[in-house]
């Protein structure tokens, strides 16, 4: 099975309002500002900090300890969104599936369970390598795909992705592109390409956390991804998927972009839409002759064609 997942890429606006500067009268940064002359004062503009490289290497220098590891939790919520926390485990527990404990989570902040029975089970499934916490003394820091339970040992049910708004990467604001959807397919150059430094770093995560990335590249819309996950097979191609799209999340945080997975995210102009499509095949339509088997799984698609349109997407 292999999935192609297309993403937006969109400017992240900075939040102002709640900034501590903004709540600071003229005589606070006075008196705070007098005995303190020689140091600089503080840039507290929402998400800055996070790129400051100085910052992040004083404490990544920081060595683990060696019997210890870091274990990122990792679950869709209710709206199709990742969502994530850590513990830290034995080495030994980390080294496998079966041997990674269940957590928990409460499920009424993510709108999965009633704030009075919030309690939502954590249930391991899948390992992959930490891209964002690398480790050179032979241990791995680790992210855990994860199903989730009601703690009677039900599942979840699923729902539907949420939707926000931005202005896509190569876009004006509040505006459309001059030229039409055509040059910015598989293309190069800065007046064709947005965003290329942001797949290439997702590319490089995905495969040092173990995930079958097998492709990418840019679609016909300015700010449009493609990246492919596969061949997996059974259930495994979920758990990368959704542990690829956790690492873009993650990806976007550092250069401080969105990025919405919605399938038409533009519905205004003649733009594609950006759809997830799956590839799947048996073993007897890739063998010899397998176009015959093809064909009859189409011909049976066909017959119930209508009723799976009725529950595609929205």
């Amino acid at each position: 099975m292999k999935l192609s997942s297309q993403a937006i890429l969109a400017l992240a606006t900075t939040a102002h309002a709640f900034s501590p500067s903004s709540l600071t009268t003229p005589q606070q940064r006075t008196m705070t500002s007098s005995p303190l002359s020689m140091v600089a004062p503080l840039n507290i503009q929402t998400g800055i900090s996070q790129l400051d490289h100085d910052v992040i290497d004083r404490f990544s220098s920081l060595p683990y300890p060696p019997n210890k590891a870091l274990a990122e939790y990792v679950w869709v919520d209710a709206a199709g969104n990742c969502r994530s926390k850590t513990r830290t485990l034995p080495v030994s527990r980390t080294e496998s599936v079966e041997s990674l404990p269940r957590w928990n989570f409460d499920g009424s902040s993510t709108n999965q369970a009633p704030g009075d029975d919030s309690e939502v089970i954590l249930r391991p499934c899948r390992i992959f390598r930490d891209p964002f916490r690398p480790r050179e003394d032979g241990v791995d820091n680790i992210l855990v795909m994860c199903d989730t339970y009601t703690p009677a040992g039900e599942p979840l049910p699923t729902n539907t992705r949420a939707v926000d708004q931005r202005t896509p990467l190569g876009w004006p604001k509040n505006g459309v592109p001059a030229r039409a959807q055509g040059p910015y397919y598989c293309s190069v150059g800065p007046e064709n390409s947005f965003g290329r430094s942001i797949t290439d770093a997702h590319y490089r995560a995905c495969l040092y956390a173990g995930i079958e990335i097998s492709g990418t590249n840019g679609e016909v819309m300015p700010g449009q991804q493609e990246y492919q996950v596969g061949p997996c097979v059974g259930i495994d191609a979920g758990d990368q998927l959704f542990m690829s799209r956790y690492i873009l999340q993650r990806i976007c945080e550092e250069f401080q972009v969105y990025c919405t997975l919605h399938p038409k995210p533009i519905v205004e102009g003649d733009w594609n839409g950006a759809g997830m499509h799956t590839n799947v095949s048996t073993k007897s339509m890739r063998e010899p002759g397998g176009i015959e088997v093809i064909k009859k799984a189409i011909y049976k698609l066909a017959a119930k064609h209508q009723e799976h349109i009725a529950v595609y997407g929205e």
